[in-house]
């Protein structure tokens, strides 16, 4: 019988997992699973963080509000697979990551658990813990995955870095917004920046 892990101290944090693992650990540290590593999340975001959050929350609610793809904020599962195996079953998912924002339009990649498959747009508010290589894991992670477009907030330099899935499958980047933000594949979708980071 699996056993349940109270302790982030009795893992083996080099040691590589899935999802089924995952699903054992009740300890009070966030962590994100990327190709079975263990990548520990900063303790609750900050102020700042939080602010931009919800201004961003609010404009994508009102956007989404009667639209059929759905709007979910962090903690929230995220379980990426290999798009080319057939079977996805708990021991085979190596990857569980909690974006900060994402929105949804395939509704039969909702359960109760979260989302298993790529969003359709994922949002990550950049912290001060947030590491080069956690960036740039999760850049690759989701252009591999398929998730369409994807969205960096850099609040530091008051900017979002858009990247969009182009027909091969990689992403490219528009010129850093700054003050209007328009959505790729929402194209419908505008937010004014100088509100959200004033």
């Amino acid at each position: 019988m699996p056993t349940i892990v109270t302790d982030i101290n009795e893992l083996d944090l080099s040691g590589t997992y899935t999802y089924a693992d995952y699903l054992l650990w009740e300890f009070e540290e966030r962590l994100e699973l990327i190709k079975g590593k263990i990548f520990k999340m900063s303790p609750a975001p900050g102020t700042l963080h939080q602010r931009l959050s919800t201004k961003l929350v609010g404009n994508l609610f009102k956007y989404f509000e009667n639209n059929p793809c759905e709007l979910f904020s962090a903690p929230f599962d995220v379980r990426l697979y290999d798009t080319k195996k057939s079977a996805v079953a708990d021991r085979d998912l190596y990857t569980v990551v909690q974006p900060d924002i994402c929105v949804v339009c395939d509704g039969s990649k909702v359960d109760e658990r979260g989302c298993l498959g790529a969003p359709d747009l994922v949002i990550e508010i950049l912290s001060p813990g947030n590491s080069q290589k956690e960036i740039y894991n999760k850049f690759l992670l989701y252009q591999e995955c398929g998730v369409r477009e994807y969205w960096l907030v850099e609040p530091n330099q008051k900017a979002v870095l858009l990247y969009a899935l182009d027909e091969t499958g990689r992403y490219v980047g528009v010129q850093p917004a700054v003050k209007v933000l328009q959505s790729i594949i929402f194209p419908e979708l505008k937010i004014d920046l100088e509100k959200i980071f004033n």
